[in-house]
C-alpha cells in the first residue's frame, strides 16, 4: 500500500465526507432497527439488581433480570415500562421461539464442513488452489466463521464479506504463508455502511466500517439512556430522517473505495493508502440471506416473526397471571361468626344460627380451551412463516405419519429444506466470489500465478441431515452410471479421500 490519499472526482476529502454522512444516516435510521432485530434473536438479559436481592424497595419479590423481548409486551404486563421499577408489573413469561428457529436454520446451512472446489483443468493447479483457499478460510475462522456469517445474514437479512489484504507483506510472501496476509471478515450490519450508485443498487461506490466510541463522547440524552440500561434504550429509540448526526469523535472508521482506503480515529486520519495489486476493485462481497428485488438489503428471518413473538409472549404472560390467581382455592364466607382469619382445613366445623350464612369457593386452575387454541395457532403461524417446524428442534408433538421415517421427516421439513436450498445459492455465490477475489490478489502479488479461467470455484455442500443414507448412495450410484466424475460424487457423499473441507 502506498501513502497516497485516495480520490473521487479529484477531491481528496470527498471520500470521508460521503462516508461521514452515510455513517450518520445509518446510525440514525438503520442501526436502531438492526439492534431490535438482534435483541429479538438473542433475547439477552439485563441485570436490574443483585441476584441474591429478591426483595425490592417496594416490598415485591420479582426477578433480578429483564429480557430484551419485554419491549414488545403491553404496559398492563410490564408496568410503567422501566427496567428498574416494579410498579404495576405482572407475571412476565418470555419464550424465545425466534432464537431456536434461527439456530436450526444455521445448523441446516453450515452444520457440517463445506468444500471449495477449484474448476481448474490441471490437477496440480487445482490441488494447489484448493489447498490455499482452504487455509485462507480456516485462517479466517473456518466453519465457526461461516456459522457466524449465516447467523448475521439470517438476523439482519444480509451480510458483507470484507477481504483484508496486507499487500506489501503478501508480495514478499510464499503460497504457504498466504493465510497470514489475506483474511476474510464478515461484517455486522450494525457496523457496515454501503454507499450505492445512483444508477445501480448493486454497485457499491464506497463502503465504511464504523465502530462507535465511548458513551462519554455521546450527547447528554444518550449518556442518560446508557445509565438507564440497554433495555430502556431499545424502548426509547426512534427512527427519524431529520438532521443525521455525525459519527462520534471517539469512534474508529475505515473507508474503502475501488481506489484505496482510509482509517479515521476520532477526528484525525491515522492511515491512508491506495490499492496497488487490484486497483479499481472494491474488496467487499455482498450476500443477501434471501434476495429482495431492487433492494440492497435482503430478507431476514427475524423481522417476519417479531409480531407473532410479541403476541405469544403476551398470551403466555396472561396465562401465567391467570394460573397464579387460580392455582389455589379461595373462599367467601358470609354470616359465620369467627371465620375471619381462619383457614379452611379438613375436619373443621363452623356453626351459626344465621340462615343466610354461606361459604362459597372460587379459584383453582380452570380450563381455558380458547386460550390454549390461540397459543397453538400462534405457534403454527410461526412454523409457517419461518419454515421451521418443532421437529427441527427435536420436539415431536404427534406421529409423523405412516410413511417411512426418512420420507416422513422429509415431508415434515420440506419448507426448511427448500428454504435452505434457496439460501445455499446466495451464500454459496458469496463464498465463491470471495474465494475468486482472494485468488485474484494472490495472482497479482505473484504468490500463486493462475489464469483467469482457472480461478473459478464452486462450493460443495454436505447432504441434508434428514436425507436417507440408502437413498443418497443409490443416487450417487446412478450419477456414476451417467458418467459423472467419481471424485465429485464422493465429495457430495462425504467420502472424499482429500481433506474434508473448511472446518
Amino acid at each position: 500500500m502506498t501513502d497516497q490519499l485516495m480520490t473521487i472526482n479529484g477531491d481528496a476529502n470527498q471520500d470521508w465526507l460521503r462516508a461521514r454522512e452515510a455513517i450518520g444516516a445509518h446510525a440514525h435510521r438503520s442501526k436502531p432497527r438492526y439492534e431490535k432485530l438482534w435483541a429479538y434473536y438473542r433475547n439477552p438479559i439485563e441485570l436490574v439488581r443483585a441476584s441474591g436481592a429478591a426483595q425490592t424497595p417496594r416490598g415485591t419479590t420479582r426477578g433480578w433480570y429483564r429480557s430484551a423481548q419485554e419491549i414488545g409486551l403491553p404496559a398492563r404486563i410490564v408496568g410503567n415500562g422501566t427496567s428498574g421499577d416494579e410498579h404495576g408489573r405482572k407475571e412476565v413469561v418470555i419464550e424465545n421461539d425466534i432464537g431456536w428457529r434461527i439456530a436450526a436454520m444455521v445448523d441446516f446451512m453450515f452444520g457440517s464442513p463445506i468444500r471449495i472446489e477449484s474448476l481448474a483443468t490441471d490437477e496440480d493447479t487445482k490441488e494447489e488452489i484448493e489447498d490455499t483457499l482452504e487455509r485462507v478460510w480456516e485462517g479466517s475462522g473456518g466453519i465457526a466463521m461461516l456459522q457466524d456469517l449465516a447467523t448475521l445474514g439470517h438476523v439482519f437479512g444480509h451480510v458483507d464479506l470484507l477481504v483484508r489484504v496486507d499487500e506489501q507483506a503478501l508480495i514478499a510472501s510464499r503460497p504457504a504463508d498466504a493465510e497470514r496476509w489475506v483474511s476474510i471478515e464478515p461484517i455486522d450490519a450494525r457496523r457496515g455502511v454501503a454507499v450505492l450508485s445512483d444508477t445501480d443498487y448493486r454497485d457499491i461506490e464506497l463502503y465504511a466500517l464504523h465502530i462507535a466510541g465511548a458513551d462519554a463522547a455521546e450527547p447528554a440524552p444518550a449518556r442518560e439512556a446508557a445509565r438507564r440500561g440497554w433495555l430502556d434504550r431499545l424502548r426509547s429509540e426512534r427512527r427519524t430522517t431529520r438532521n443525521h448526526p455525525t459519527p462520534s469523535d471517539t469512534g474508529i472508521s475505515e473507508v474503502f473505495t475501488p481506489d484505496g482506503w482510509l482509517r479515521v480515529e476520532g477526528a484525525e486520519v491515522s492511515a491512508k493508502g491506495s490499492w496497488s495489486l487490484l486497483p479499481g476493485v472494491l474488496p467487499v462481497v455482498h450476500i443477501q440471506n434471501m434476495s429482495q428485488p431492487f433492494v440492497y438489503e435482503g430478507i431476514g428471518e427475524v423481522e417476519g416473526l417479531v409480531g407473532l413473538q410479541d403476541e405469544l409472549n403476551t398470551r403466555l404472560s396472561d396465562r401465567a397471571s391467570r394460573v397464579t390467581m387460580q392455582s389455589f382455592k379461595m373462599y367467601l364466607a358470609k354470616g359465620i361468626d369467627g371465620f375471619r382469619g381462619t383457614s379452611v382445613n379438613p375436619g373443621m366445623v363452623w356453626s351459626t344460627d344465621n340462615p343466610d350464612a354461606s361459604i362459597t369457593s372460587f379459584g383453582g386452575d380452570a380450563n381455558s380451551p380458547s386460550e390454549e387454541a390461540h397459543i397453538g395457532e400462534i405457534r403454527e403461524a410461526m412454523d409457517k412463516i419461518s419454515g421451521v417446524p418443532p421437529v427441527a428442534g427435536g420436539v415431536v408433538r404427534a406421529k409423523l405419519g405412516n410413511l417411512s421415517s426418512a420420507n416422513a421427516l422429509r415431508v415434515t421439513l420440506m419448507g426448511l429444506i427448500a428454504k435452505t436450498m434457496r439460501k445455499r445459492v446466495t451464500y454459496g455465490r458469496g463464498i465463491e466470489q470471495a474465494s475468486t477475489l482472494v485468488l485474484d490478489y494472490l495472482n497479482a502479488a505473484g504468490v500463486l500465478r493462475t489464469d483467469p479461467k482457472d480461478r473459478g470455484v464452486r462450493v460443495v455442500w454436505s447432504p441434508m441431515p434428514v436425507v436417507d443414507e440408502e437413498s443418497v448412495i443409490a443416487a450417487g450410484r446412478a450419477k456414476l452410471e451417467l458418467g459423472v466424475d467419481e471424485q465429485r460424487v464422493l465429495d457430495e457423499l462425504g467420502y472424499s479421500e482429500n481433506d474434508p473441507g473448511v472446518v
